[in-house]
């Protein structure tokens, strides 16, 4: 019998593993995260390989693979319409999206915007779509010294609100979106409001996103895997934007991170707490500051670092611990355009508990992986509403 008590679910944001067979239909053919970043960059990731990430079928073309890896690995495909962050996380946690959330690539309606300026009392510039980097370069300017705020959007369900907090306050900048999470409902209605705060350096000039990034999300339409365990009376413990994402459902405790490795710092600590349930973290680092801004190599050295934290957190693994590493989306900073990418995610894991060089092939869905910490989790009683449990491969 398996004997786990707790489930660690890490979420390497935006690390797909290659084209999905529809991929094309999104415009993102030939699309492979690993696999580019692994020709530009050259990755040395001895600690993913050895749980098995190189041994997935067709990852990084079979040029990472190792001998008898000692975790179990594979690839899941994404059975919801989309490719955005609240589309993978919910599909990971056992919902199916089959209307894509509302996108805006022409802006954000006249009547809506109206209405939006009314009611925040200050005027707004932008209204496109655009990297969040290159966009307060190009309109900060005239942010600073009008104190219009800045929206723009993406290929994503996003309404995102840029502000120099020298000028418009955070508080004042969380009220904003606020304000905006309200209005973007039923004919206007938006996956995710985004607060993007940045900071300009008074001797260069130089503007820079904070991490006082906030998201303000729909709510999941339905149960999910942090429900299901929350409901049986074990622990959700949030690390990074996971609270965000599920617009706080199902979260018993949710902590703010500045980064990779506050994430991964985060996660050691919850790790080293005695209690039975899911911790579940997502490092964003990966899509927001390398995928979007197209830095393969940027991200390969993101990766790298997480690579060398890996044994720290397995360290502080209890023996009834399972660890599951995945993503959620791919972003190929070689690809065009600065958004995300149709692509599988990886899945990969460990336990002392289970068995090692475990292939579980290539999934249909990524709500496998919600399925099996659920399964686990609640000794079979509940279920996820979609997503099949590899809980009796391991």
């Amino acid at each position: 019998m398996l004997d786990i008590n707790r489930v660690t679910i890490i979420v390497l944001d935006s690390l797909g593993v290659g084209q999905l067979p529809d991929a094309a239909n999104y415009g993102d053919e030939g699309a492979d995260t690993l696999g580019h970043i692994h020709d530009r960059f050259g990755l040395k990731m001895p600690n993913l390989r050895k749980l098995g990430m190189g041994n997935i079928e067709g990852a990084a073309g079979g040029r990472l693979k190792v001998e008898d890896p000692i975790g179990f690995y594979g690839k899941m495909a994404e059975k919801s319409k989309g490719k955005d962050t609240i589309t993978g996380h919910w599909e990971i946690s056992g919902l199916r999206i089959d209307v894509p959330f509302k996108t805006y690539h022409n802006g954000f309606p006249k009547e809506l915007m109206d209405e939006f300026e009314k009611r925040i009392g200050r005027g707004y510039i932008g209204n496109c779509v655009a990297s969040g980097t290159e966009i307060i370069e190009q309109l900060g300017d005239e942010h600073e010294a009008t104190g219009k705020v800045i929206v723009y959007t993406s290929a994503d369900s996003v309404f995102q609100i840029a502000a120099n907090t020298d000028v418009v306050p955070l508080d004042e900048l969380y009220s904003i979106c606020e304000v905006a999470r309200e209005l973007l409902q039923g004919e206007y209605s938006c996956g995710r409001v985004i607060a993007r705060p940045y900071v300009k350096d008074p001797v260069t000039g130089k503007r820079t996103r904070t991490s006082d990034r906030h998201d303000y999300a729909v709510s999941p339409p339905d149960k999910t895997m942090l429900d299901q365990v929350s409901e049986y009376g074990k622990r959700v413990y949030a690390i990074g934007k996971i609270s965000d994402i599920f617009n706080g459902q199902g979260v018993g405790t949710s902590v703010h991170i500045d980064s990779n490795m506050d994430g991964v710092d985060k996660t050691i600590a919850a790790l080293k707490e005695d209690f039975k349930g899911l911790i579940f973290t997502n490092l964003v680092d990966f899509d927001s500051k390398y995928g979007h801004r197209r830095d393969p190599e940027g991200y390969g050295a993101a990766i790298e670092e997480f690579d060398q934290r890996l044994p720290e957190i397995m360290a502080a693994m209890k023996d009834d611990d399972l660890l599951i590493l995945c993503s959620d989306h791919g972003n190929d900073p070689i690809h065009s355009g600065f958004d995300h990418t149709r692509e599988y995610i990886f899945c990969v894991g460990y336990s002392k508990n289970v068995k090692g060089n475990l292939n579980l092939g290539i999934r249909e869905s990524f709500a496998d992986i919600g399925a099996t910490a659920v399964d686990i989790l609640t000794n079979g009683e509940r279920k996820t509403l979609t997503g099949e449990s590899f809980k009796n491969m391991l």
